[in-house]
């Protein structure tokens, strides 16, 4: 396992790696939130697939963790979404990786997705998980989630995780030290300048503006697997359903008893599912 910098067009991106030079990449794209970073959502999925003989490219967005954050900072979703949509063509350039699998957490699904539409001859197979980018109506969770900062605290933050698991005792041994880890991240002045600059009021805004059109989901042909959890609060399982009806090309598992965060909470079967979707298995 890797992590260093790399300039990715006008900013430099902050990113780990590990099986270099494997023949098969997947990009991990991290979803939003206070304090997330690549690390945070995918520190299970990389050694793993790493293992599995994957080339696993896992950067922070801008704006988030170790990656540089703009100025001036963009106003709304839409400035945001063309930096990462650009930053992850670049990183692949920089990278020399012609052709990725795509993994997309929440926004990272919704990114993905953009992706998809723009360079649809540099993506292979793709998972979108607990997925935005569908319309949907702002939950109360997702609203607090974006707006962190209008009372910020650690014991927020600690509230907040606790709501991406449906059954904490699960993880309960990793809550403490996530909830630590992303508070740490969330006070770093850049990253709460960019995290304010992202997600402004009206937010139900943001999720429309996130939304592609019926008539480019239907125009994707890469094989897409949806992965949600049915007690989602956060962005819920509707978002999949909607996906399903507009992607030409779909699988999609449901997992029960599960809230935003299925790589965590499933994280043994997750796995499996996503090697065998690679390996055209599903």
């Amino acid at each position: 396992m890797t992590s260093t910098r790399v300039k990715t067009g006008d900013y430099e991106t902050y990113f780990y790696r590990a099986g270099i030079g494997n023949s098969k990449a997947i990009l991990f794209i991290h979803g939003s939130g206070p304090g997330a970073t690549a690390w945070s959502n995918w520190q299970y999925a990389l050694p793993f697939f790493n293992e599995k003989g994957f080339d696993c490219i896992a950067p922070d967005l801008i704006g988030f963790g170790m990656s540089e954050h703009p100025s001036p900072l963009p106003k709304g979703i839409r400035p945001w979404m063309r930096l990462w949509v650009n930053q992850l063509k670049f990183l692949l350039d920089a990278l020399e990786v012609k052709c990725v699998h795509l993994v997309g957490n929440s926004l990272g699904g919704a990114i993905a997705l953009h992706l998809l539409a723009e360079v649809p001859e540099r993506i292979d197979q793709v998972v979108l998980m607990g997925p935005v980018g569908a319309p949907f109506r702002l939950t109360r969770e997702l609203d607090r989630v974006w707006g962190f900062y209008e009372d910020p605290s650690a014991e927020g933050m600690a509230q907040m995780i606790r709501w991406f698991a449906y059954d904490e005792s699960l993880i309960e041994d990793q809550l403490d030290n996530i909830s630590k880890m992303r508070f740490e991240a969330a006070m770093n002045p850049a990253a709460r300048r960019s995290y304010e600059a992202m997600f402004p009021q009206p937010r139900q805004q943001i999720v429309d503006d996130l939304v592609l059109p019926s008539a480019t989901l239907r125009r994707i042909q890469q094989q897409v697997l949806l992965v949600h959890g049915l007690n989602d609060p956060i962005v819920p399982v509707d978002t999949s359903y909607y996906l399903a009806q507009h992607l030409p090309r779909v699988k999609t598992m449901i997992y029960g008893q599960c809230s935003h965060w299925t790589q965590m909470e499933y994280k043994d079967s997750f796995h499996s599912l996503l090697l065998n979707f690679f390996h055209h298995e599903i």
